[in-house]
């Protein structure tokens, strides 16, 4: 008999083209700790080569990092190539740990949603066509796995109309890599299949390595947040598949 398949889909980058909210949010919170970046919203180039970054970005606060970068004219190359590297001298300079730039990046997004969510909603649109497929997936077992907030996961997609229950979101709240998300969702469901789709290579990369997760079907998502170089890489593993939206979809 053949195995019903789990979809283990990540947020950002595979659903939702969070570039903007997310770039955007960053600045926000970037103006309480630098008094030089003055404006209230950054410039559109601004967010235009946050985009081409964001393949570099874990977790979210990582966003006012690389703004303040270019906001100080760090090429688009350097951050990508060394972001590890520049991350921590930020993080030194700035006189900031990663525990208070997390609660300043989820404080700056709550007073957005609390304020104006309809914008920030906007600024959250789902990939072309994941609105239908996700809504017209009922018979489908299917859940997250994310390193944003599960809250705000939610909130997109009640926005879109897609029913998922909060059990089947996997996010930052439960402080758990994604490597240990997918090896407890197969410890729940021995009698099914997981596959896992995801837009970064490195998180693939780490289901790879660990022997636990050897069963797991991976999908590499083309349209998300990746870089050339990635996308090269990726084909040279035999365990990934590399896929586009319209694959997916």
């Amino acid at each position: 008999m053949q195995k019903t398949v789990i979809y283990a889909l990540d947020f950002d980058g595979v659903i939702c083209d969070s570039a903007i909210e997310t770039g955007i949010t960053g600045w926000k919170a970037a103006i309480q700790i630098w008094p030089d970046m003055k404006a209230p919203l950054p410039s559109t180039e601004l967010i235009n080569q946050f985009r081409l970054t964001r393949p570099v970005i874990e977790t979210g606060f990582e966003a006012i990092l690389i703004i303040r970068l270019l906001y100080l004219k760090q090429s688009i190359d350097s951050i990508i190539n060394n972001f590890n590297t520049i991350k921590r001298q930020v993080l030194v300079e700035s006189d900031q740990t990663p525990e208070a730039l997390k609660k300043l990046f989820g404080n700056t997004r709550d007073y957005w949603i609390k304020n104006n969510l309809d914008e920030w909603i906007a600024m959250n649109p789902l990939f072309p066509g994941i609105r239908e497929k996700l809504k017209n997936i009922s018979h489908q077992p299917w859940a997250i796995v994310t390193t944003k907030q599960e809250r705000f996961v939610s909130q997109i997609l009640v926005a879109n109309e897609i029913n998922l229950p909060g059990h089947c979101i996997y996010g930052l709240d439960r402080q758990m890599s994604k490597e240990a998300v997918l090896s407890e969702l197969l410890e729940k469901n021995p009698q099914q299949s997981i596959h896992f789709v995801e837009d970064r290579l490195a998180t693939l990369l780490n289901v790879i390595a660990n022997d636990r997760l050897s069963t797991l079907t991976l999908s590499f998502a083309l349209w998300g947040y990746n870089t050339a170089e990635d996308k090269s890489a990726a084909q040279s593993q035999q365990r990934i598949n590399s896929i586009t939206l319209d694959q997916f979809l």
